[in-house]
């Protein structure tokens, strides 16, 4: 059975937007949005291949729940303006120990690339016996040359939008090709190409900051056009600015306490009754948060999570739950993309503004002053709903 790897090329240094693979998206790093979808896709195994040692850094600590995973130091000279793609590519054939059959590039700088997409892209190059594919974008725009002369259409016989079969261009987010191909050719495309069709805003590539503006209002609508209403099976809270105020009082050993409102216990005890399943996710490793989840009988707490979004979609996975049937309680720019990716998004009075614009619901209460008890309640009667069903 034929081996895939996914390989992600990132340099440390950036001209059109400094730091731009480090930088957050909704939330998030930039190279975790595909690296997540890789994660999650029918590949074998996926590849960081950086000179930047902070994101190989971040990828041992936050990504190690993943077996999939590795990182490769990439060299100074294929890691400057002028290096090219395929000469990062060819180091890392020369450098990696797994062997491997199908070489699948993912580029960082395409955050809207989904699982799915990569999946069409492995099986059309195995069913068709192709050398390589790649990933394109019909469009339905009519291109000219510089001279003034038409390039795929007669102005004379302008068609309909419907009539046209549109120009496929490529976006730049996937490409496949066989081991073979690749180091016959040196190059990413070879012999017998194909292509997989992606969705239109998907050729879109950051760039700039004008593109970096563009992805994530794309990245939000599409994730706000996803959400339904379905019944709320979970519910998942942040804790720093839900559970307490946000303020933390620390000594000489380090962090010494946080404040909690007992009446969000007893929402999330009521709430537990009837039949929603609660689970805590905070980004600090804390010993003190640890204890109240216990006093509170929460299981499922998930300490020290940097990336959330991550997080969320192993628990989805493993358990077999869609988003669509998670309550996710946040405050700050850290829980946004859960926000988006769940059913139903709640917030505290006091949560922060970027929070409260995209929160469907903006509770009345401020955190540790009830916020939660009063999410339990809304969860509790907006169930009621689905009681006959």
């Amino acid at each position: 059975m034929s081996k895939s790897i996914g390989f992600i090329p990132l340099r440390k240094n950036s001209k059109g937007i400094p730091g731009k693979n480090k930088k957050k998206l909704l939330g998030r790093p930039l190279f975790t949005w595909v690296l997540t979808e890789a994660i999650f896709s029918n590949l074998d195994e996926v590849f960081i291949f950086t000179d930047d040692t902070e994101i190989i850094d971040y990828v041992n600590t936050h990504f190690n729940w993943s077996t999939k995973v590795k990182c490769l130091e990439r060299s100074s000279e294929n890691a400057s303006d002028t290096s090219s793609t395929e000469a990062a590519m060819l180091e890392f054939c020369d450098k990696v120990e797994t062997n491997f059959d199908i070489f699948c590039l993912l580029q960082a700088t395409s955050p809207l690339t989904q699982r799915t997409d990569i999946d069409r892209g492995l099986e059309k190059l195995q069913k068709e016996k192709l050398d390589a594919v790649l990933s394109v974008v019909n469009t339905h725009r009519f291109t000219w040359s510089k001279d003034g002369k038409p390039l795929n259409y007669d102005f004379r016989n302008r068609p309909r939008r419907q009539d046209f079969e549109g120009l496929l261009i490529e976006n730049g987010a996937i490409y496949c090709t066989t081991k073979s191909a690749l180091l016959a050719s040196k190059n990413r495309l070879s012999g017998e190409i194909g292509t997989i069709e992606m969705s239109e805003d998907t050729l879109v590539e950051i760039d700039s900051e004008t593109d970096w503006q563009v992805v994530e209002q794309l990245l939000t609508s599409n994730f706000k056009q996803n959400k339904s209403t379905q019944r709320i099976n979970y519910l998942i809270l942040d804790v720093d600015g839900v559970f307490t105020d946000g303020r933390v009082t620390f000594n000489s050993e380090g962090e010494f306490s946080k404040v909690f409102d007992m009446r969000d216990g007893m929402g999330l005890e009521i709430l537990r009754q009837h039949d929603v399943r609660v689970m805590v996710m905070t980004s600090e490793n804390s010993e003190v948060v640890a204890e109240r989840m216990k006093k509170l009988k929460i299981e499922d707490v998930f300490l020290g999570i940097k990336d959330k979004y991550s997080c969320l979609e192993d628990i989805c996975m493993e358990r077999n739950i869609s988003p669509k049937e998670i309550a996710y309680i946040g405050d700050d720019v850290n829980d946004l993309s859960n926000m988006l990716r769940a059913g139903w998004s709640l917030c505290p009075y006091n949560a922060t503004r970027l929070i409260q614009f995209h929160a469907d619901i903006v509770l009345k209460n401020k955190s540790a002053e009830g916020a939660i008890r009063e999410a339990s309640e809304f969860i509790i009667n907006y169930n009621l709903r689905f009681n006959d069903l």
